[in-house]
Protein backbone atom coordinates (compact mmCIF):
# COMPACT_ATOMS: atom_id res chain seq x y z
CA UNK A 1 0.00 0.00 0.00
CA UNK A 2 0.98 3.69 -0.47
CA UNK A 3 2.34 5.94 2.40
CA UNK A 4 -0.30 8.43 1.96
CA UNK A 5 2.16 10.97 3.50
CA UNK A 6 4.13 10.91 0.45
CA UNK A 7 1.80 10.85 -2.12
CA UNK A 8 1.89 13.77 -4.97
CA UNK A 9 -1.11 15.00 -5.81
CA UNK A 10 -0.46 16.32 -9.18
CA UNK A 11 0.69 13.33 -10.36
CA UNK A 12 -2.54 11.67 -8.80
CA UNK A 13 -4.76 13.70 -10.71
CA UNK A 14 -3.05 13.04 -14.30
CA UNK A 15 -3.37 9.30 -13.36
CA UNK A 16 -7.34 10.05 -12.45
CA UNK A 17 -7.24 11.82 -15.83
CA UNK A 18 -5.47 8.44 -17.73
CA UNK A 19 -8.14 6.67 -16.26
CA UNK A 20 -10.79 8.66 -17.69
CA UNK A 21 -8.89 8.45 -21.06
CA UNK A 22 -9.39 4.87 -20.58
CA UNK A 23 -13.17 5.03 -20.07
CA UNK A 24 -14.19 6.93 -22.84
CA UNK A 25 -12.77 3.86 -25.22
CA UNK A 26 -11.95 4.15 -28.72
CA UNK A 27 -14.05 7.19 -29.11
CA UNK A 28 -11.48 9.07 -26.88
CA UNK A 29 -12.34 11.83 -24.80
CA UNK A 30 -12.42 15.36 -25.04
CA UNK A 31 -10.24 18.21 -23.06
CA UNK A 32 -13.54 19.78 -21.75
CA UNK A 33 -14.77 16.50 -20.01
CA UNK A 34 -11.66 15.53 -18.64
CA UNK A 35 -11.49 18.92 -17.29
CA UNK A 36 -14.07 18.49 -15.39
CA UNK A 37 -14.87 14.65 -14.68
CA UNK A 38 -11.36 15.02 -12.93
CA UNK A 39 -11.32 18.63 -11.43
CA UNK A 40 -8.16 20.13 -12.83
CA UNK A 41 -8.66 23.58 -14.97
CA UNK A 42 -8.16 23.75 -18.37
CA UNK A 43 -4.87 25.01 -18.63
CA UNK A 44 -3.78 22.08 -16.18
CA UNK A 45 -5.82 18.81 -18.23
CA UNK A 46 -3.97 20.49 -21.33
CA UNK A 47 -0.71 20.23 -20.19
CA UNK A 48 -1.13 17.10 -18.37
CA UNK A 49 -2.12 15.79 -21.84
CA UNK A 50 0.62 17.12 -24.08
CA UNK A 51 3.24 15.75 -21.43
CA UNK A 52 1.74 12.41 -21.87
CA UNK A 53 1.64 12.98 -25.53
CA UNK A 54 5.32 13.63 -25.68
CA UNK A 55 5.75 10.46 -24.09
CA UNK A 56 2.90 8.07 -26.30
CA UNK A 57 0.95 7.49 -23.17
CA UNK A 58 -2.10 9.27 -24.97
CA UNK A 59 -2.80 9.79 -28.69
CA UNK A 60 -4.97 12.37 -30.26
CA UNK A 61 -7.03 12.84 -33.07
CA UNK A 62 -9.12 16.13 -34.81
CA UNK A 63 -8.54 19.88 -34.04
CA UNK A 64 -9.99 22.24 -32.03
CA UNK A 65 -13.09 21.21 -29.79
CA UNK A 66 -13.33 17.87 -31.77
CA UNK A 67 -10.17 17.02 -30.59
CA UNK A 68 -10.16 13.77 -28.61
CA UNK A 69 -7.76 11.64 -26.75
CA UNK A 70 -7.15 8.01 -26.60
CA UNK A 71 -4.56 5.62 -24.81
CA UNK A 72 -1.52 5.82 -26.17
CA UNK A 73 0.30 2.54 -27.99
CA UNK A 74 3.64 3.10 -25.19
CA UNK A 75 1.20 1.99 -22.77
CA UNK A 76 1.29 -1.61 -24.23
CA UNK A 77 4.67 -2.17 -24.17
CA UNK A 78 4.76 -1.40 -20.18
CA UNK A 79 1.96 -3.66 -19.71
CA UNK A 80 3.23 -6.45 -21.46
CA UNK A 81 6.80 -5.71 -19.25
CA UNK A 82 4.84 -5.30 -16.57
CA UNK A 83 2.74 -8.95 -17.00
CA UNK A 84 6.33 -11.03 -18.33
CA UNK A 85 8.53 -9.37 -14.96
CA UNK A 86 5.78 -10.34 -12.65
CA UNK A 87 5.42 -13.40 -14.07
CA UNK A 88 8.68 -14.28 -14.32
CA UNK A 89 10.07 -13.29 -10.77
CA UNK A 90 7.09 -15.17 -9.70
CA UNK A 91 8.19 -17.92 -11.66
CA UNK A 92 11.66 -17.87 -11.19
CA UNK A 93 12.37 -17.36 -7.14
CA UNK A 94 11.11 -20.49 -6.07
CA UNK A 95 13.70 -22.22 -8.06
CA UNK A 96 16.36 -19.44 -7.30
CA UNK A 97 16.29 -20.43 -3.90
CA UNK A 98 17.18 -23.79 -4.56
CA UNK A 99 19.98 -22.51 -7.08
CA UNK A 100 21.22 -20.49 -3.78
CA UNK A 101 20.96 -23.48 -1.47
CA UNK A 102 22.97 -25.37 -3.88
CA UNK A 103 25.76 -23.79 -4.76
CA UNK A 104 25.87 -20.60 -1.57
CA UNK A 105 26.25 -18.17 -4.04
CA UNK A 106 23.70 -14.48 -4.41
CA UNK A 107 21.49 -15.48 -7.48
CA UNK A 108 18.80 -13.00 -9.33
CA UNK A 109 16.71 -13.08 -12.27
CA UNK A 110 16.14 -9.72 -14.79
CA UNK A 111 15.39 -8.46 -18.13
CA UNK A 112 16.26 -6.51 -20.57
CA UNK A 113 14.85 -3.08 -21.06
CA UNK A 114 15.32 -0.53 -22.84
CA UNK A 115 18.90 -2.75 -23.63
CA UNK A 116 19.42 -2.53 -19.94
CA UNK A 117 19.67 -5.61 -17.75
CA UNK A 118 17.21 -4.86 -14.77
CA UNK A 119 17.31 -7.34 -12.21
CA UNK A 120 13.39 -8.37 -11.06
CA UNK A 121 14.29 -10.94 -8.38
CA UNK A 122 16.95 -11.91 -6.06
CA UNK A 123 17.86 -14.28 -3.20
CA UNK A 124 21.02 -13.30 -0.91
CA UNK A 125 23.70 -16.47 -0.52
CA UNK A 126 24.78 -17.05 3.24
CA UNK A 127 27.74 -14.96 4.94
CA UNK A 128 28.99 -11.51 5.06
CA UNK A 129 28.89 -10.87 1.92
CA UNK A 130 26.60 -8.44 0.08
CA UNK A 131 26.69 -7.66 -3.78
CA UNK A 132 24.64 -4.82 -4.99
CA UNK A 133 21.80 -5.99 -6.85
CA UNK A 134 18.98 -3.61 -6.02
CA UNK A 135 16.04 -4.83 -8.17
CA UNK A 136 15.24 -2.00 -11.10
CA UNK A 137 18.86 -1.24 -10.97
CA UNK A 138 20.08 -0.79 -14.74
CA UNK A 139 23.08 -2.65 -15.80
CA UNK A 140 25.46 -2.36 -18.58
CA UNK A 141 24.04 -5.96 -21.20
CA UNK A 142 28.04 -6.02 -22.53
CA UNK A 143 29.76 -6.56 -18.93
CA UNK A 144 26.97 -8.41 -17.02
CA UNK A 145 26.35 -12.07 -17.11
CA UNK A 146 22.47 -11.63 -17.59
CA UNK A 147 23.01 -9.26 -19.88
CA UNK A 148 25.47 -11.20 -22.35
CA UNK A 149 23.01 -13.80 -22.24
CA UNK A 150 20.23 -12.46 -23.16
CA UNK A 151 22.40 -10.59 -26.10
CA UNK A 152 23.65 -13.95 -27.57
CA UNK A 153 20.23 -15.12 -27.65
CA UNK A 154 18.95 -12.53 -30.00
CA UNK A 155 19.31 -12.06 -33.68
CA UNK A 156 22.97 -10.89 -33.72
CA UNK A 157 21.81 -7.27 -35.26
CA UNK A 158 19.45 -6.34 -32.57
CA UNK A 159 22.13 -7.21 -30.37
CA UNK A 160 24.72 -5.03 -32.13
CA UNK A 161 21.78 -2.60 -32.31
CA UNK A 162 21.65 -2.38 -28.78
CA UNK A 163 25.06 -2.15 -27.89
CA UNK A 164 25.26 0.89 -30.80
CA UNK A 165 22.16 2.81 -28.58
CA UNK A 166 23.47 2.12 -25.14
CA UNK A 167 27.01 1.86 -25.47
CA UNK A 168 29.81 -0.84 -24.57
CA UNK A 169 32.14 1.49 -21.99
CA UNK A 170 35.45 -0.13 -20.57
CA UNK A 171 34.45 -0.50 -16.76
CA UNK A 172 37.31 -2.45 -15.20
CA UNK A 173 40.85 -4.00 -16.84
CA UNK A 174 38.75 -7.29 -17.83
CA UNK A 175 35.88 -5.90 -19.61
CA UNK A 176 35.25 -6.56 -23.16
CA UNK A 177 34.49 -3.32 -24.60
CA UNK A 178 35.29 -4.20 -28.39
CA UNK A 179 32.39 -5.00 -30.96
CA UNK A 180 34.74 -7.97 -31.84
CA UNK A 181 35.33 -9.32 -28.90
CA UNK A 182 31.72 -9.07 -28.01
CA UNK A 183 30.53 -11.06 -30.95
CA UNK A 184 32.80 -14.04 -30.11
CA UNK A 185 31.97 -14.19 -27.02
CA UNK A 186 28.55 -14.10 -28.14
CA UNK A 187 29.06 -17.43 -30.08
CA UNK A 188 30.91 -19.00 -27.03
CA UNK A 189 27.50 -18.40 -25.18
CA UNK A 190 26.03 -19.77 -27.69
CA UNK A 191 28.07 -23.42 -27.84
CA UNK A 192 28.16 -23.28 -24.22
CA UNK A 193 24.92 -22.19 -22.95
CA UNK A 194 25.97 -19.85 -20.60
CA UNK A 195 27.71 -16.52 -20.26
CA UNK A 196 30.28 -15.20 -17.79
CA UNK A 197 31.01 -12.03 -16.12
CA UNK A 198 34.32 -12.42 -15.00
CA UNK A 199 35.60 -9.28 -13.41
CA UNK A 200 34.17 -7.12 -16.43
CA UNK A 201 31.85 -5.52 -14.37
CA UNK A 202 33.01 -5.12 -11.02
CA UNK A 203 36.97 -6.15 -10.06
CA UNK A 204 37.14 -9.29 -7.79
CA UNK A 205 33.56 -10.29 -8.50
CA UNK A 206 32.45 -13.09 -11.05
CA UNK A 207 29.03 -13.81 -12.29
CA UNK A 208 27.68 -16.73 -14.09
CA UNK A 209 24.47 -16.67 -15.68
CA UNK A 210 22.04 -19.09 -18.46
CA UNK A 211 19.14 -17.21 -20.25
CA UNK A 212 15.24 -18.73 -19.61
CA UNK A 213 13.28 -19.35 -22.49
CA UNK A 214 9.20 -19.34 -22.78
CA UNK A 215 6.48 -21.35 -25.01
CA UNK A 216 8.13 -19.35 -28.00
CA UNK A 217 11.52 -20.46 -27.10
CA UNK A 218 12.63 -16.61 -26.73
CA UNK A 219 14.63 -15.23 -24.07
CA UNK A 220 12.26 -14.10 -21.04
CA UNK A 221 14.99 -13.41 -19.02
CA UNK A 222 18.15 -15.00 -17.55
CA UNK A 223 18.99 -16.08 -14.07
CA UNK A 224 22.72 -15.77 -12.64
CA UNK A 225 24.67 -16.38 -9.38
CA UNK A 226 27.02 -13.95 -8.52
CA UNK A 227 30.67 -14.51 -5.97
CA UNK A 228 34.03 -13.66 -5.42
CA UNK A 229 36.24 -14.44 -8.41
CA UNK A 230 38.95 -15.42 -5.47
CA UNK A 231 36.84 -17.73 -4.04
CA UNK A 232 35.97 -19.47 -7.57
CA UNK A 233 38.93 -21.39 -9.07
CA UNK A 234 38.57 -22.15 -12.92
CA UNK A 235 38.05 -25.81 -11.99
CA UNK A 236 34.50 -25.44 -10.30
CA UNK A 237 33.42 -23.30 -13.16
CA UNK A 238 31.93 -26.20 -15.42
CA UNK A 239 29.87 -27.44 -12.16
CA UNK A 240 28.82 -24.33 -11.61
CA UNK A 241 27.28 -23.46 -15.36
CA UNK A 242 25.69 -27.58 -15.59
CA UNK A 243 23.68 -26.17 -12.04
CA UNK A 244 22.91 -23.00 -13.27
CA UNK A 245 21.81 -23.89 -16.54
CA UNK A 246 19.41 -26.88 -14.88
CA UNK A 247 17.63 -24.51 -12.75
CA UNK A 248 17.26 -22.10 -15.90
CA UNK A 249 15.71 -25.07 -17.22
CA UNK A 250 13.49 -25.36 -14.57
CA UNK A 251 11.51 -22.35 -15.24
CA UNK A 252 11.78 -22.31 -18.89
CA UNK A 253 9.92 -25.75 -18.31
CA UNK A 254 7.29 -23.75 -15.76
CA UNK A 255 6.93 -21.08 -18.34
CA UNK A 256 5.96 -23.82 -21.28
CA UNK A 257 9.53 -23.11 -22.57
CA UNK A 258 12.52 -26.15 -24.36
CA UNK A 259 15.75 -26.45 -22.58
CA UNK A 260 18.62 -24.58 -23.23
CA UNK A 261 19.85 -27.32 -24.98
CA UNK A 262 17.04 -27.35 -28.08
CA UNK A 263 16.55 -23.38 -27.70
CA UNK A 264 20.17 -22.42 -28.68
CA UNK A 265 20.58 -25.51 -31.01
CA UNK A 266 17.57 -23.56 -32.75
CA UNK A 267 19.91 -20.36 -33.06
CA UNK A 268 22.80 -21.81 -34.30
CA UNK A 269 23.51 -22.01 -37.90
CA UNK A 270 22.53 -25.09 -40.11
Amino acid sequence: MADERYRVQSLGRALDLLEHIAAAGGDGARLTDLAEATGLSKAAAYATLQTFLAHGVVADSGQGATRRYRLGLSLIRLGDLAIASIGLAETALPVLRDLTRAVGMTSRVAVLDHGFAVVIGRVDGPGSVQFEAALGRREWPHCSGVGKALLAAMPRPEALAILGRVGHPNRTPHTLCTLAALEADFDRVALCRYAVDDEEDNEGVFCLAACVFDRGGEAAGAISVTGLKQRLPAEKVPALAESVIEHADRISQRLGGPSAEIAWARRRPA
